[in-house]
């Protein structure tokens, strides 16, 4: 419903950023940026992004063509499931080194 009365007020435009090729660079942007903390896990991070985020200044380049590519709800969303999977990941690996005692 919320759909249709969306639709109805714009009818003629197109959002460019729901479509393929733009998803395609926001998705490239998003593995670019989140590679990136990976590689850089070991640095301390300087930078603060959405949702608490905290990243290296190394970093802080493809960060922005993340967020340049990506709506702030997708960037906010990404970031979220970033920090959750981290999270469950610390978990499990503290379960694991627990197991072993």
């Amino acid at each position: 419903m919320a759909l249709e009365a969306y639709a109805s007020r714009n009818p003629d435009t197109v959002h460019t950023d729901v479509l393929s090729e733009a998803r395609q660079a926001c998705y490239k942007a998003r593995d670019a940026f989140y590679a990136c903390l990976e590689k850089e896990s070991n640095k301390a991070p300087t930078e603060i992004a959405s949702v608490g985020l905290l990243y290296p200044s190394e970093c802080k380049g493809s960060r922005a063509e993340f967020v340049k590519h990506c709506r702030a709800s997708w960037v906010k969303h990404f970031d979220r499931q970033y920090c959750r999977n981290r999270r469950v990941q610390r978990l499990l690996d503290d379960k694991d080194s627990r197991r072993g005692v």
